[in-house]
């Protein structure tokens, strides 16, 4: 259907592939996404035969991040309004994090801001050499809130500090360097790449698995609980509504430097 952000399918084998189908746009998230988001996970996790999610993207990009036309948009709705936003997409990443099986994250293409978050957020992260990143928030007067843990956690502080205030861009390798991906494969061959690590988990019992994994985010302190949700999305709200985010936004939409940006 026409309407499917997020597209679901489980093989016999309990292979979930979960596909973000917003292509027009690269993939860039807004709200019903998303909520499909939610569902699509929400699904999986009830379904009996399902034992190991695929995460990929339709069409040349992975994520693009949030979608910067609709984020605009939301400048007209009350803080309120606002906050059910950033509480929806922080449940969405603290869900994936803490998914109680198995994720491997198929990154091709860009992966940008939020992208970056929900590939920091799988257990695995295989990219092709195609692939490039950018933590882009500040760039455009946001900020990134509801996936520092994550990307704490992937990249450690100080690749955090560096590219989520540089917000320059970085190719497969640097962020294999980096710990944001596991593996690189040549281009095209993300499916090949994933094949032997699929094969390895589907030789394990599924509630080992997810006890490991729960277990290992405990001991991390990576399991996100509604309070601490709850204080990561009221900053990411209230930076939507500030001056420079309008500035920023405006900035991308009418393809123009921002005010801050010193002239040549």
């Amino acid at each position: 259907m026409a309407n499917d952000l997020v597209l679901t399918d489980v093989d016999r084998r309990g292979v979930a592939t979960v596909t973000i189908n917003r292509a027009d746009v690269n993939n860039a998230y807004n709200g019903d996404m998303t909520q499909q988001m939610l569902a699509a996970f929400g699904a999986v996790a009830a379904d009996p035969q399902a034992r190991v999610v695929v995460l990929r993207g339709n069409g040349r990009h992975f994520q693009a991040g949030a979608d910067l036309k609709w984020i605009l948009s939301l400048q007209k709705s009350s803080f309120e309004e606002n906050l059910k936003v950033s509480q929806a997409t922080t449940d969405a990443i603290r869900g994936l994090n803490e998914f109680p099986m198995p994720t491997i994250a198929l990154v091709h293409g860009g992966c940008f801001g939020g992208g970056v978050g929900v590939a920091s957020s799988c257990d695995i992260v295989i990219a092709s050499e195609d692939a490039f990143f950018a933590i882009t928030e500040a760039k455009w007067g946001l900020m990134a809130a509801p996936i520092y843990p994550q990307l704490i956690a992937r990249l450690g502080v100080a690749n955090t500090r560096r590219y989520s205030l540089t917000c320059e861009r970085f190719n497969a390798q640097k962020a294999r360097e980096i710990g944001l991906v596991d593996e690189v494969c040549p281009t095209g061959g993300l499916d090949a790449a994933a094949a032997p690590l699929l094969e390895q988990l589907l030789d394990c019992p599924p509630q080992a698995l997810a006890e490991t994994k729960a277990s290992i985010l405990e001991c991390a302190n990576l399991i996100i609980d509604d309070k601490r949700a709850a204080e990561l999305a009221l900053p990411h709200a209230r930076k939507r509504l500030t001056d420079e985010a309008t500035e920023g936004l405006s900035s991308f939409v009418e393809k123009r430097a921002p005010k801050w940006r010193p002239a040549a």
